[in-house]
C-alpha cells in the first residue's frame, strides 16, 4: 500500500498518529514536536521536514484543520471530527495487533 493510501484505508503511520494524537488540543508545529518527545520520553522525535509534509498531507485529508488566523510561519492546527474519528479507530486497530501478537507469544511459550 502506498503511503498516500493509509488515510483512506483507515490507518496512520506513526508519525500521523503522533502528530494527530497531539492535536487533540490546538498546537503550532514546535509545540506539537515537543509535546511528542515529553509523551513519548524521547523515544519519538519528528523532524521539522517530516512534521510539516505530515500536517500537509492531513490537512488536505480533512483530519486537521488550521486553528485560529496565525501570524507568519506559526500556524496552530488542531484535529477535525474525522482525524478524531480516524485516531480511535486506528488505536483500536493497533490495539486488536498487540493483542495477536501477545497470543502469539503466549502460545509459543515467551514472554
Amino acid at each position: 500500500m502506498a503511503r498516500g493510501e493509509t488515510f483512506e484505508a483507515g490507518e496512520l503511520t506513526d508519525t500521523s498518529f503522533y502528530i494527530l494524537l497531539t492535536l487533540q488540543q490546538a498546537r503550532h508545529g514546535y509545540l506539537i514536536m515537543q509535546k511528542i518527545e515529553e509523551l513519548t520520553n524521547g523515544l519519538v522525535s519528528i523532524g521539522p521536514a517530516s512534521m510539516y509534509t505530515t500536517i500537509r498531507k492531513l490537512l488536505n485529508a480533512g483530519l486537521i484543520k488550521q486553528y485560529g488566523e496565525g501570524s507568519g510561519k506559526r500556524k496552530t492546527y488542531i484535529a477535525t471530527a474525522s482525524g478524531v474519528h480516524l485516531l480511535k479507530r486506528d488505536i483500536k486497530r493497533r490495539e486488536s495487533m498487540l493483542a495477536h501478537a501477545k497470543l502469539m507469544f503466549n502460545e509459543e511459550g515467551e514472554q
